[in-house]
């Protein structure tokens, strides 16, 4: 038996890197996965290489979850599972950062997961999980991070209150935060290809395990939020670093 068959799991940035090994993962454990993005063509091949489905929907768009949603309900008629996982990341000097891209990261990083769960509601059913990825940004103060890491502190912050918000339907939600991982949120941050095993060189000293993680390895933390294996555990801040922002 799989440890989540007979759920049904909705998974935001699902076409690749962590989002894209927990669909793989969820589906392996026995849920009915769907995973949506920005990114149309994406999203349709990595349905197509996962077998799950694949929808199209930009978080940060409140008539694009409207429309993701009715789709789902269609489909599906439930959720067990969400894990609002998309999210984007900029590394930019404080002193340059411009309007439009702090706008750009909270709207899809902090109003995206808000309204990613809020319009989950009528679709999920009690005693259903919820997880956020947020990110050990959210303890640090780090050079270039200032507006990734208050995003990402907003979600942690966030699932303290929709755990009381939601205790009343028995609704477990939880934040997860990655630490250093391989995934392709790196070149997003600005390091090229062949520059990424420098970078990941530069950061194994930080790590107490002595390497970045793998997608695959966060992806277990979100399966253990996701199942029944953690009912007892709401409110909660995972952090699946290596230790690096532990000690």
């Amino acid at each position: 038996m799989g440890r989540l068959d007979n759920k049904i799991a909705l998974i935001t940035g699902g076409n690749s890197g962590i989002g894209f090994a927990a669909a793989r993962l969820f589906a392996a454990e026995g849920a009915q996965v769907i995973i949506c993005g920005r990114d149309k063509q994406a999203i349709e091949v990595a349905a197509s290489e996962l077998g799950v489905t694949g929808l199209h929907a930009d978080v940060s768009s409140l008539s694009d979850l409207d429309r993701l949603y009715a789709e789902i309900g269609k489909r599906f008629g439930h959720l067990d599972i969400v894990f609002a996982n998309a999210g984007v990341a900029n590394l930019i000097p404080f002193a340059d950062v411009t309007e439009q891209q702090l706008d750009s990261m909270f709207a899809i990083n902090v109003k995206g997961v808000f309204f990613t769960v809020q319009k989950a509601l009528p679709l999920l059913k009690d005693g259903s999980s919820i997880v956020l990825t947020s990110s050990i940004a959210n303890s640090r103060g780090t050079p270039l991070f200032s507006v990734y890491s208050a995003t990402k502190a907003a979600v942690r912050s966030l699932a303290r209150s929709l755990t009381n918000d939601l205790r009343s339907r028995n609704i477990r939600v939880n934040s997860l935060s990655p630490g250093p991982t391989e995934t392709p949120m790196a070149g997003k941050l600005g390091v090229p290809d062949d520059k990424a095993a420098l970078f990941a060189a530069s950061m194994a000293p930080q790590i107490p395990v002595g390497r970045m993680g793998r997608a695959e390895e966060v992806a277990n933390a979100a399966l253990f939020l996701a199942s029944d294996e953690s009912s007892f555990i709401t409110g909660v801040d995972l952090a699946a670093d290596g230790g690096m922002a532990q000690i």
